[in-house]
């Protein structure tokens, strides 16, 4: 188990641990206040990986 669970590179400056805790915190926001919006939402995006799987294996079977 690592010793920090959310690992950052050392050299980062705190502007970007914060840019990353405060988009962190809106997509939580966004997941606790309209988790039937978040569900469809990744559920496309899931959609759209498959058929991009799919586009991928089709042109390579196809080279």
């Amino acid at each position: 188990m690592p010793r920090n669970m959310l690992p950052m590179k050392p050299g980062s400056g705190i502007m970007a641990k914060l840019i990353m805790a405060v988009v962190g915190l809106a997509v939580l926001m966004l997941v606790v206040k309209y988790p039937s919006d978040v569900a469809s939402w990744v559920t496309g995006a899931g959609h759209v990986l498959s058929s991009l799987a799919n586009g991928l294996v089709s042109f390579f079977r196809a080279l």
